[in-house]
């Protein structure tokens, strides 16, 4: 239950509803090809990350998201899934009724590629389990490595697995009728909303000129879209001269991947408090000279976790009083797109991903690592352990 993976649990529905009403066997072919997409995803960013690591480089957990150009085909996908969703467009069209080998393949596919996006989408929100499984993972052999992923993968697909092999649980599933197209078109809209949450932290990463982008890039991904779907119900030299179009359209947008991710940063502008500041090594070495407490906030535009925990407990009048009290110093370090410094700082505090919250105590000593589910309540007890 992660929050970043929200937006998949409206596909796994839509999943889940297709397997009404078909056999035993067929609702196990679906949840083996779900499960073996996450297992692959899995392994592929373990194998991505294993290979920075190798070559020098520090990469973290949810490292994809630092790319703009990544998070603005992730808003590519979902509004193209929305779409589908709604009707525009059908994934197999005339093909799907070719023969029901070939319709079974089809459905296979779509199972293994939900599994695929399942995982990367889900990989930014490492609270509160995962952080360190995988912190762990990364600083052991490359084989156990391999096992903590996996199980992490068995983890995610479970839900779905469980349908396919457990003889009984997919005999709940209500009978197939009209609900699975209305249930279908309703969730359409956490797919929006998936997108509109991804073009925001564009905004974060790239400004206005990457919004900008990215928004005529989903322009052009829905008229492709629409022009397949028009072209689906006809025959003729019309369907060709329309899928060229669509064609041209789907390479503008990806073109325009290109300018997203080229786009200047933008840095994230979260204030919480009068006295924050930017994290660098040098602004936390003088604080802590002048004998201050400070604390660091290790966030990301991309990390929802770290958005709600802003919201919720660093915002909260109590916290804001006590650091005043305290004479807390505040800095945060934005990690929306890479920054050694703050790659360096998560290392160095046995963490691959943010959020990472540390509060360093006056007068020197080790800095106290805080709960990746942060409250109000838990900082003012850390607080209160260092004393008036």
């Amino acid at each position: 239950l992660m929050p970043c993976v929200f937006p998949i649990l409206a596909i796994k529905a839509v999943a889940v509803a297709k397997l009404s009403g078909h056999e035993r066997g067929y609702v196990r072919a679906q949840a083996f090809s779900y499960t073996l997409g996450v297992l692959v995803a899995f392994a592929g960013l373990g194998v991505s990350l294993l290979a920075f690591r190798t070559a020098g480089s520090f990469a973290g957990w949810g490292f994809q998201f630092q790319s703009p150009a990544f998070v603005a085909a992730m808003a590519f996908v979902f509004t193209l899934v929305g779409l589908n969703l709604s009707g525009v467009f059908e994934i197999g069209g005339r093909f799907v009724n070719a023969g029901g080998s070939v319709a079974a393949q089809g459905g296979l596919i779509g199972s293994f590629f939900t599994g695929l996006l399942a995982v990367l989408v889900a990989t930014p929100c490492t609270a509160p389990f995962m952080g360190a499984a995988i912190a762990a993972a990364l600083t052991t052999s490359p084989l156990a490595m391999v096992v903590v992923f996996m199980v992490m993968g068995l983890g995610l697909a479970a839900p779905y697995a469980l349908i396919g092999f457990v003889p009984g649980l997919a005999g709940l599933l209500p009978k197939p009728g009209s609900w699975m197209v209305i249930l279908r078109q309703a969730l359409a809209f956490p797919m929006y909303g998936a997108a509109a949450w991804l073009v925001w932290i564009i905004s974060q990463q790239a400004g206005s000129d990457g919004v900008l982008a990215t928004l005529t890039g989903m322009l052009l991904v829905a008229l492709a879209a629409w022009i397949i779907g028009v072209t689906q119900i006809r025959e003729g030299r019309p369907v060709l001269i329309g899928r060229s179009l669509a064609g041209l359209a789907a390479l503008g947008a990806i073109l325009i991947l290109v300018r997203v991710e080229t786009a200047p940063a933008s840095p994230l502008k979260t204030v919480i408090t009068g006295e924050e500041r930017p994290y660098s090594a040098s602004n936390l070495s003088a604080l802590r000279a002048e004998g201050r407490p400070v604390f660091v906030n290790m966030t990301a535009a991309w990390c929802v976790t770290c958005l709600v925990n802003e919201r919720i407990a660093l915002s909260s009048e109590a916290v804001k009083q006590a650091f005043a009290h305290r004479n807390v110093a505040y800095l945060k370090g934005d990690w929306t797109r890479a920054d050694p410094a703050i790659s360096d700082f998560l290392r160095e505090h046995g963490r691959d991903g943010v959020p990472l919250y540390v509060l360093f105590p006056p007068k020197g000593g080790d800095g106290v690592v805080l709960p990746q589910i942060l409250t109000a309540s838990a900082l003012l007890e850390a607080l209160d352990r260092f004393g008036s």
